[in-house]
């Protein structure tokens, strides 16, 4: 079924990126891997290629494109299953806060370099006492005159040690809850800013992950983001998306996925014929063939709307739940008809396998993704 969402430029502009792909990243993450990160050198690389802040205006030194410029990208990174580069964080997660609260002199600041790729970004939610509950986050920033003084930790901060600011989830009114929570940029080479050493992960090894701590670290009034108190309900804003990137990853790494498993399946033999010729083989393929069109119909339906503007919480939820746990069928079952290959490290079906047990989990848990499809079915007084 021919996927009718992107239109001939959008295609044309996949050519390139899958050049890109091919002869800039793809040779070079096994060495990314081992250093637990992506260099400077392959974002800058990235910039001048149109990779980064595909849909941010030109003025601000993005490309001018739509979302779908963005989705193309996740795709072919995640078609070539390359976990390590955090393109879409930077560009499609952390700039739209930027974009869309940003005051005219922060978007002047920072979305032209973060464009080229000379400035890195990351976003830092989570603290060892708050994940999906973020609410409850303790990170402070109390007022002294022009200047707010934050202090608190973070943890499980992806793009952490290259990043040069912070879009910081923290407490302006301790004593409340999600209204009492602004977003404030901070500069990491702000005295009293730390990070820790890289977080060594199951997969996703490429992509560098840290805890961060802020022991009064001072930043002007002027480095809030948006209005204060109103954090929390930006950050529900902005998640749609960030969830709407984690579904379109997950079916291209599925479809990949499948592309590995029926090559393998066709050429290896097994008692005097290939692995494909048995039944076994050829159920276990249709059968995730089926669910990969079936779940790409609804994302690429949810894209669309996305482009309208009025793709919801609840869309993006079913999204990334059906996405990110077929993601997780489709490599297991693919894993299985790869026998010990499939475990081996030098296979590519065996990183993929590590790297998509944390779609489940980023971006909020299929926990939080089911409660939130619940709430939007049952009466209020039973939610």
């Amino acid at each position: 079924m021919p996927r009718t969402v992107f239109t001939s430029e959008h295609e044309l502009f996949r050519d390139q990126v899958r050049r890109f792909v091919e002869r800039e990243l793809a040779p070079h993450h096994a060495a990314w891997e081992e250093a637990g990160m992506v260099p400077r050198s392959a974002w800058r690389k990235a910039g001048e290629a149109g990779l980064l802040c595909c849909n941010i205006p030109e003025e601000y030194g993005g490309m001018g494109g739509d979302f779908l410029h963005s989705a193309v990208v996740i795709e072919e990174v995640a078609r070539a299953g390359l976990s390590g580069p955090a393109f879409s964080l930077h560009s499609d997660i952390v700039a739209p806060y930027l974009l869309h609260y940003g005051t005219e002199a922060q978007k002047q600041r920072w979305l032209p370099p973060m464009a080229t790729g000379e400035a890195l970004a990351a976003v830092a939610m989570t603290e060892p006492q708050g994940g999906s509950d973020l609410q409850a986050i303790r990170t402070s920033a109390r007022r002294e005159g022009e200047e707010y003084v934050i202090s608190g930790q973070k943890i499980y901060i992806t793009n952490a040690q290259g990043a040069d600011v912070i879009v910081l989830a923290a407490k302006t009114d301790p004593t409340a809850r999600g209204r009492g929570i602004s977003l404030i940029l901070v500069e990491t080479d702000r005295p009293g800013f730390a990070r820790g050493k890289p977080l060594k992960k199951v997969g996703c090894k490429a992509m560098d992950t840290s805890e961060l701590f802020l022991d009064e670290v001072r930043v002007p009034v002027a480095n809030l983001l948006g209005v204060e108190g109103r954090g929390f309900a930006q950050l529900m804003t902005e998640l749609a998306q960030e969830r709407l990137v984690q579904a379109v990853r997950s079916m291209a790494a599925a479809e990949a996925a499948l592309d590995w498993t029926i090559t393998y399946t066709t050429g290896r033999q097994a008692f005097g014929q290939t692995l494909a010729d048995f039944q076994n083989t050829q159920f276990r393929l249709a059968e995730m063939r089926a669910e990969i069109a079936v779940n790409r119909a609804y994302v690429d339906r949810c894209l669309e709307v996305h482009l309208q503007g009025k793709l919801d919480a609840v869309d993006a939820a079913i999204a990334k739940m059906q996405a990110t746990e077929l993601q997780g069928r489709v490599m297991d079952g693919c894993v299985q008809l790869h026998g010990g290959a499939g475990y081996m490290w030098d296979y590519p079906i065996a990183r993929a396998w590590a790297d998509a047990r944390m779609a489940r989990i980023a971006g909020g848990s299929i926990e939080v993704m089911k409660q939130i499809i619940a709430r939007s079915m049952l009466p209020k007084q039973r939610a």
